[in-house]
Order: structure tokens, then sequence, then C-alpha cells
């Protein structure tokens, strides 16, 4: 009888740490479904402000930044481009260079046309020659056989037979005064065909090569 009361004893033990191992899981159990509630939440407030700052769409066609190249600041704008733009007018000064171009270099290309012009405007900043386009296009044109440019002293009078080649030159002039076209012939105020040979060109540098001109930079 004694025997059979202490098999009662330990199973009754038995049962309450059995009882109480099942309650501690159990609150173990609802512990972590707290906290798992609580990072599910933390991760919906944290996906949902993700897309609140992600752009609502993607701009398309962007270029690609190997393909972006810098722009430059001046150009020499093309015959094509050229024809498309307004007839120019202007001042003195343009009338003038408008002539030069007209009989010094019509039948050049557009960047030659653009280098002549740009020799002409070096000039007028030089304290060597006078201080106007006019008064460089013109000097020596009073003395036999001392023109800087040699149609003023060929005895014909200055006619515009080429209305189309007039409007070009003209535009050439506009845009060459306003400084707005790349530099071509590095400061050069001197310049020849490529079909003779002056003296003086022994004693200058030669600062470029364009169109049917050399270009040279005075002492």
């Amino acid at each position: 009888m004694c025997g059979a009361i202490l098999s009662l004893s330990a199973e009754s033990a038995f049962a309450e740490q059995a009882a109480e191992i099942d309650a501690d899981v159990t609150r173990i159990l609802a512990d972590e479904r707290i906290v798992l509630r609580s990072v599910r939440k933390n991760d919906v407030i944290i996906m949902t402000r993700v897309d609140e700052l992600q752009p609502k769409s993607k701009p398309k066609n962007l270029p690609k930044a190997s393909s972006l190249q810098p722009v430059a600041a001046k150009t020499v704008p093309s015959k094509s481009q050229l024809a498309a733009m307004p007839v120019a007018s202007g001042n003195a000064e343009w009338a003038c260079l408008t002539e030069a171009l007209y009989f010094e270099a019509r039948g050049e290309t557009v960047k030659g046309m653009f280098a002549v012009a740009e020799v002409i405007i070096n000039r007028r900043a030089s304290k060597r020659f006078p201080n106007s386009v006019c008064g460089v296009i013109s000097q020596g044109s009073h003395r036999k056989n001392a023109c800087q440019f040699s149609y003023k002293c060929d005895g014909h009078a200055e006619v515009y037979h080429e209305p189309r080649a007039y409007n070009m030159v003209g535009k050439i002039a506009k845009i060459a005064l306003s400084r707005k076209a790349s530099p071509l012939t590095k400061g050069a105020t001197f310049y020849h065909a490529k079909s003779v040979n002056p003296k003086w060109s022994r004693a200058f540098s030669r600062t470029a090569q364009i169109g049917a001109h050399y270009f040279y930079r005075g002492g």
C-alpha cells in the first residue's frame, strides 16, 4: 500500500512539471508571435516607404552617359545652315567686310570665307593696321600697287553680279563681326593664295592652311 502511494506521488509531481513546461512553452510561443507580428508590421511600413520614394515612372530615351559630348561654345556653320538663316544686313563695318568676302573669297569653302573674315578682324584689332574694318580693307588703295586687297586696285567697279553669293558672304560677315564663329587661323593677320609665293611670306609664321589660302601671323 505504501508503494502505491509513492507511485501516485511521483506521477503527480511529474504531471505538475509537465504542466509548468507546457505553460512556459505557451508563453514563449505567444511572445514569438508578438515579435513576428511586429517584424511583419515594420517590414510593411519599410516597404511602403521604399515604394513611396521610388519614382512613379522612369524617363524614357535618356542618352547614355558615354554618348554625351561637350557642346562647343562657338562653331562654324555649314552652307545649309547659312542658307536657312535670314538675309543679313548691318552697318558700314558689315558692308565693308561683306564686300571684301565677296570679291576676295566667295569661291572658297565656308570655312575658308570665315578664315579670310578672321584675318580682316584680326587686323582691325592690331596696332599695325587701321582700327576699322573699312580702314583695313581700303588701306593703300590710294597709292599705286599698295593695296592690301587686290580687288581694290584692279580698276573695276565693285558690282555684285551673284546675289546668292552676296547673301551668303553677308551672313558670314555678320557672324564673324559678332565673334560667334570658332577661331580658325590662330591670330593670322596675313594670307595669300596657294598659287602664289610672295616674298613677305618668308618673314612670317604660317599658322593655317584653309581651302585655297595659307595664313600667317605677322612679326
